[in-house]
């Protein structure tokens, strides 16, 4: 079906998007806006890294619906779908450690999966890949058009392979048999609804700095990250699904251009969380990247998109939701 027939389709009835990953940090999130503007919702989710709390809210609500099922499992939904967002995979450090295999199979398989679904049902298709993609960037701050410095066998080469496989599985869909897909490389993201244990870096300090104990700074702390509140992080992301023109297809970095070094967060954490704990060093893991800014050059002018909520607020909210998990 044509893009300019899926589009009349689209607006002659409620969309329907399908989320795969969609009881995880990020694809609850997603969901939560697309039910807000209008669409019935399908999330996939098999639970491994997601969690039912993250979506128990919308028990009752009939436009969504939750489907227990792992992604690399063929995907049977009976009706029309208009849009699937493709987020199922482990995200976090100790989740693509502790599962390398399921890693790679989401990202090969799982993608084929998600890809055959959008292109039966003549659905736009958005994968969320990584700034992983970039590695131990040689480039910095990094735009879309670094090809990226990637240990392909080391600890985390299972995540940052089955997004590079992930991404050009996708554009050999839209080469070969023209369907409209998004990709979007997706920076250090924040919020509510992150796992206290992911092992990424805010929730690690901020639950280190709430109990009283050491922040975990590896190396000397001068690597930098650039972190983006999760609202700020999907709105890109929808703008990037429904916008059109020549560029859609190619990959769109979305994160905060504001950076810091790990020594410099670890003290924003003390400050918002009034926590007296002393930071600590460990030996940097290996092929921990050094730097890691996006390039929003492309965002900008494609999207209008740019993000807007400051770090302080972000970490308020995300503080206010680990309190009482603590």
């Amino acid at each position: 079906m044509s893009p300019q027939k899926n589009a009349r389709r689209r607006a002659s009835r409620c969309p329907v998007s399908v989320v795969t990953g969609g009881a995880g940090f990020l694809g609850s999130h997603l969901v939560d806006l697309l039910l807000g503007e209008g669409h019935r919702v399908v999330a996939i989710d098999n639970l491994i890294t997601g969690s039912i709390d993250n979506i128990a809210h919308l028990a009752g609500n009939s436009a969504f619906t939750f489907i227990k099922q792992d992604v690399t499992e063929y995907l049977f939904l009976s009706g029309p779908v208009d849009f699937v967002w493709h987020f199922a995979s482990p995200a976090s450090p100790i989740d693509y450690l502790e599962l390398p295999i399921q890693t790679l199979k989401v990202g090969s398989l799982g993608t084929h999966k998600a890809l055959g679904l959008a292109l039966q049902k003549g659905a736009r298709f958005l994968l969320t890949s990584t700034s992983e993609i970039y590695g131990d960037p040689l480039v910095h701050p990094q735009p879309e058009s670094y090809w990226g410095n990637v240990n392909t066998i080391g600890p985390r080469g299972c995540y940052d392979e089955s997004k590079r496989f992930a991404e050009a599985l996708t554009m050999a869909y839209f080469r070969q048999h023209g369907l409209e897909t998004r990709i979007v490389r997706i920076f250090n993201t924040y919020g509510p609804r992150m796992r206290l244990n992911d092992g990424r870096v805010v929730p690690a300090f901020v639950s280190q700095a709430m109990t009283g104990k050491p922040l975990t700074v590896f190396g000397d702390g001068s690597q930098t990250r650039s972190f983006c509140y999760v609202s700020d992080l999907i709105e890109g992301i929808h703008r990037l699904m429904m916008c059109g023109g020549e560029e859609a297809h190619l990959p769109t970095n979305i994160g905060n251009p504001h950076e810091l070094t790990m020594l410099e967060f670890a003290r924003e954490i003390l400050q918002a969380t009034g926590s007296r704990s002393r930071i600590v060093h460990k030996p940097l893991p290996q092929d921990d990247p050094r730097q890691r800014r996006p390039d929003i050059s492309r965002a900008r002018r494609l999207l209008g998109w740019e993000p807007r909520v400051a770090l302080g607020d972000g970490l308020r909210s995300t503080i206010a939701h680990f309190r009482p998990r603590l």
